[in-house]
């Protein structure tokens, strides 16, 4: 089956190097199947909320301002529910 598809050349120059001209067509259709789903959603989230400005490549870990005890918060939730 021959088919044409029009794409956003900024999605297609991200994409492109996942797949690789020697992996064929057989790994095209299946970067395509996982890939494109994902990326309509982010985008439509993003939409939703209003969001302007492209998202971090990289999330940094932050500390929290206030001391706490994870241990014990969880211990405490668990004998909440008992």
């Amino acid at each position: 089956m021959k088919t044409s598809i029009v794409i956003d050349s900024d999605l297609w120059e991200e994409f492109k190097p996942r797949v690789g001209s020697k992996k064929g067509m057989k790994a095209l259709s299946r970067a395509i199947k996982e890939e494109i789903p994902e990326r309509l959603i982010i985008e439509a989230l993003k939409e939703l909320i209003g969001f302007k400005e492209k998202l971090p490549l990289v999330i940094s870990p932050v500390k929290p301002k206030v001391k706490n005890d994870a241990g014990k918060t969880v211990r405490e939730l668990r004998r909440s529910r008992t």
